[in-house]
């Protein structure tokens, strides 16, 4: 099934409104997580499991996003394994994971430059992730703009983490990203993490209209009902932060509340599922 050939009305679980999760992260995390008292799950468990999870969850389609969590002592060699294992990740089960992101170091120069080539004609990936708190560079960095500047001239999408207790990851950051390369489509994953930041997004929001803010972590759903009427639902993309199994797992109350949330049919459609439908299915 590709993106196209699915129906904004599809039924998925207990609800008739499409659902396509933005932010599913596979890959290595053991190391990173060592000493939590849980292995993650082997291959074929790990995705037994992520698969119930959606089912569980009424999810259609889950668009998975490389770890950011692994060792990288050989450098690039180390991304670009990540990168080819995501590919394999979603043409293992393209029904439900239509589209794949990859990563690229802010700190490769212009090798990343080749990756990100790489991730767009050999793997066929739909963009690519940042989460600067991981990779040692400010999210406004010189290189992260470069880079930024190339994923958008190869049709691709910038998927840049915001979590709000990370000062590398600051939303004013973002915000001099997105202005300093406004023919980038950039979709801001963690946005909503917190009170404070989650406030700030009223503010920025106008001045970055190339930015899609993701629903991940949200602090408040109320508060980001009232974002969507203010901005449009068109600026607003779910995603719920999954990662390997076991280490993200149980019910997701953001999706609950916004299913059961006064917002429109119509602007749930978009929300839920349309708006990454439309920014990700058509490079399938």
């Amino acid at each position: 099934m590709t993106m196209s050939e699915v129906s904004p009305s599809e039924t998925s679980g207990s609800t008739t409104v499409y659902v396509f999760d933005a932010h599913h992260h596979v890959g290595e995390v053991t190391d990173l997580f060592a000493g939590m008292g849980e292995a993650v799950a082997t291959a074929d468990l790990e995705v037994a499991k992520r698969l119930e999870g959606l089912d569980h969850d009424g999810v259609r389609h889950a668009l998975v996003i490389a770890g950011h969590g692994y060792l990288r002592p050989d450098g690039l060699a180390d991304t670009r394994r990540v990168n080819d294992g995501i590919a394999r990740y979603r043409d293992s089960h393209p029904e439900r994971f239509p589209a794949a992101v990859g990563i690229v170091e802010p700190t490769y120069g212009n090798r990343g430059l080749e990756e990100i080539d790489r991730c767009a004609e050999e793997l066929r990936l739909v963009g690519i992730s940042f989460h600067h708190r991981f990779q040692g560079q400010a999210l406004n960095s010189p290189w992260t703009v470069r880079y930024v500047e190339r994923i958008a001239e190869r049709g691709l999408v910038a998927f840049i983490h915001c979590y709000h207790e990370s000062s590398e990851e600051a939303l004013w950051k973002l915000e001099d990203v997105a202005q300093k390369v406004p023919q980038a489509n950039i979709v801001a994953l963690d946005v909503f993490s917190g009170w404070e930041q989650m406030l700030q997004t009223f503010s920025v929001a106008p001045r970055v209209p190339n930015v899609c803010f993701e629903t991940a972590l949200c602090a408040h759903v109320p508060t980001l009902v009232r974002f969507v009427r203010e901005f449009g639902a068109e600026r607003v993309i779910y995603g719920s932060d999954t990662y390997s199994w076991p280490l993200s797992h149980g019910p997701n109350t953001v999706l609950l509340q916004l299913r059961t949330s006064d917002l429109s049919t119509e602007e749930k459609r978009l929300v839920l599922g349309a708006n990454l439908a439309s920014l990700v299915g058509p490079k399938r």
